[in-house]
C-alpha cells in the first residue's frame, strides 16, 4: 500500500488515534481525486496553538492562532499535468498544519466527535493543496461538496 502522508508532531504528544484518522482520510482523498497513482504525498504537522500562531505570523503575516494552515506546492493546473505525465519522482503536494487543541475545542463547540473535526481539518487542508478555495460562494460550494463526499464515504458524519 502506498503511503500518501508523512505525519509530524510538533511539541505535542504523538497519538496512534491521530495517525489512524489521518491515514484513513488522506488515503480516501487521494483515491477520490484519482491522484493515488502519482508520486505525491502530503506532510501533516500536528501542533499546539502557540506554534500554529508563529507559523501563521511567519508565512502569512497574521499574528493570530488558527485551526488549520495549508501550504500548497503546486497550482491546480500543475497537478493535472502531473497526473498525465506519471512522473516517477516522489514529491510533496504540500503541508497542512493543524492545531490539535483547536480541533478539540471546535469538536465540542459544534457538538460532534474529535474524529469528525480532525477529519474535516484534514480534508479541508487537502483541498486547499489541490487548488480549491472558498473566497467566492461558488468556489466554497464546490469545495464543501468535495469535502463532504470524502467524509461521507468514510462514514464520518456530524
Amino acid at each position: 500500500m502506498k503511503n500518501f502522508v508523512e505525519i509530524n508532531f510538533l511539541e505535542i504528544e504523538e497519538k496512534t488515534e491521530y495517525v489512524n484518522i489521518i491515514k484513513k482520510v488522506i488515503e480516501q482523498a487521494f483515491l477520490e481525486e484519482e491522484i493515488d497513482k502519482i508520486n505525491l504525498y502530503i506532510n501533516i504537522i500536528l501542533t499546539n496553538p502557540e506554534n500554529i500562531r508563529k507559523i501563521n505570523n511567519k508565512y502569512r503575516k497574521i499574528d493570530k492562532e488558527t485551526d488549520v494552515l495549508s501550504f500548497p506546492m503546486f497550482e491546480k493546473q500543475e497537478i493535472k499535468e502531473r497526473m498525465k505525465e506519471n512522473n516517477p519522482i516522489e514529491d510533496v503536494l504540500g503541508d497542512v498544519v493543524i492545531s490539535v487543541q483547536r480541533v478539540k475545542e471546535q469538536a465540542e463547540e459544534y457538538g460532534h466527535s474529535f474524529e469528525r473535526e480532525l477529519a474535516y481539518m484534514l480534508i479541508h487542508g487537502f483541498y486547499h493543496l489541490m487548488g480549491y478555495d472558498h473566497i467566492e460562494e461558488k468556489d466554497k460550494m464546490e469545495m464543501r461538496e468535495k469535502e463532504e463526499k470524502v467524509l461521507n464515504k468514510l462514514n464520518i458524519s456530524r
